[in-house]
């Protein structure tokens, strides 16, 4: 078996024979990997653009909430430290209220809304209110610009079935999964490519072995695509079993590539499946029916197996 597989021996996915030694995942099932780099410079690791473009979208409404409290916190306490009788219309309060009152005239200031009855007097709060004007000016330009990168991000929002499957196909098993496209935009020219991990006998390191596919690439995505590996006798999967699968301690790397009609760009997911999230002798649920207006596909089936006696 070894030498049939040589010619599918591949060692390119980057990741490394020694480096992916341990038992731990390499690719997490939403596409990030396990690694961490240390020792690197502040500077040389920092990526602001890539972090506010990739966060979740919570999380980024909270940071530029945050941002704009902050600024506005850091302009009213420089107002308030220039003393409040350089803004005219200033209503005589407590302290709190003189901040208040300075607070909400630095979001006046740094939306550029204009004044209403409050307004800077002297050259020390004019010269502070331009300024702030200007960063606004700039925050302002740049959060549009974030806001509309993550909008117009092209993302493939593939979803995978939570298990891999080793069912019977065509006289033999077969190796498989499934994905769909659960939004309205349309994929075509959809490619697949599938490689598999596995630790070599009586060793830490790892080979990786490019899997041939009934159906690597499909024009149209617009239903339900079961991907399966024949396990014939020129698979690196050929002989395994449920034990040795754990024992070799198999991962599976899934990468789509797409061309997505509504940002007319080439798009990317990964997956990948790990030896304890197979299922033997299980072989998928048909999630497609047709009636009188078209096809339907029942997204909730696409996980849900039944059992099959393996060949």
């Amino acid at each position: 078996m070894e030498e049939n597989d040589s010619s599918n021996l591949n060692n390119d996915l980057g990741l490394g024979s020694k480096a992916t030694a341990g038992n731990f995942r390499t690719l997490n099932h939403d596409g990030t990997f396990n690694v961490r780099k240390i020792n690197v410079p502040f500077y040389e690791r920092v990526n602001f653009f890539h972090s506010l473009i990739t966060m979740s979208w919570l999380r980024f409404f909270v940071l530029v909430v945050l941002g704009y409290l902050f600024i506005n916190t850091l302009f009213a306490s420089i107002y308030v430290a220039i003393g409040v009788e350089h803004l005219t219309g200033v209503q005589k309060a407590s302290e709190m209220g003189k901040f208040m009152e300075a607070f909400f005239f630095s979001a006046q200031t740094i939306t550029t809304l204009g004044y209403g009855r409050v307004a800077p007097v002297g050259m020390a709060a004019n010269v502070v209110a331009a300024i702030e004007s200007m960063l606004g000016l700039l925050t302002f330009a740049l959060a549009t610009g974030l806001l509309y990168g993550r909008f117009s991000k092209p993302n493939a929002k593939i979803k995978f079935s939570n298990q891999a499957l080793v069912a019977p196909y065509r006289g033999i098993n077969g190796f498989m999964f499934r994905l769909i496209n659960p939004q309205d935009n349309q994929l075509m020219e959809v490619e697949v490519t599938l490689s598999v991990s596995m630790k070599r006998e009586n060793s830490t390191l790892r080979d990786f072995h490019l899997l041939d596919l009934e159906r690597s690439k499909v024009v149209f995505f617009t239903t339900v695509w079961t991907v399966v590996h024949p396990i014939n006798e020129e698979s690196p999967l050929y002989g395994l079993t449920e034990e040795t699968a754990l024992k070799k301690d198999l991962e599976f790397f899934v990468m789509i590539k797409a061309f997505d009609e509504s940002f007319s760009q080439t798009v990317y997911s990964r997956t990948s499946y790990k030896a304890q999230e197979m299922e033997w002798g299980e072989k998928f649920l048909y999630t497609i029916k047709q009636e009188k207006k078209g096809i339907i596909v029942d997204v909730d089936l696409l996980s849900q197996t039944e059992k099959a006696p393996l060949n």
